[in-house]
């Protein structure tokens, strides 16, 4: 029996595989979510807080630097997705009014200031 395996037309796409199947990138971000979230885990149980709720908290820190790891949208990872949309939303202004730079109306302010430069050098 034959078994066939899809090869990517792009081989740009493909990304190294590092360790256990995962890339840099996803390595550096579980470690760093495990890294904030088990400390966090700890906290809460020795203040007493019950399992479930510990394990809920250790989630809640956790789940960003999952995020970070995993998402990937139109080849673009989650922090320049975040980047544009800051820019769009709040950077850049609402209004982008369409102003056309006419090249007549250039020559005639160029002409306009050579007349003025003209006058300048007369008088002086």
């Amino acid at each position: 029996m034959a078994s066939y395996i899809s090869i990517p037309r792009d081989l740009s796409k493909v990304k190294t595989k590092v360790f256990f199947n995962l890339t840099k990138r996803q390595l550096v971000c579980f470690g760093s979510g495990a890294a904030a979230g088990l400390p966090v885990f700890f906290v809460l149980r020795h203040f007493g807080v019950d399992i479930g709720s510990a394990v809920m908290g250790m989630m809640v820190v956790m789940i960003p630097f999952f995020l970070f790891a995993m998402f990937e949208k139109n080849g673009q990872p989650l922090e320049k997705i975040l980047k544009q949309i800051i820019q769009a939303k709040f950077k850049r202004p609402k209004i982008r009014p369409y102003k056309t730079n006419n090249y007549y109306a250039c020559l005639l302010r160029q002409a306009d200031a050579e007349k003025e430069a003209e006058k300048v050098a007369d008088k002086g």
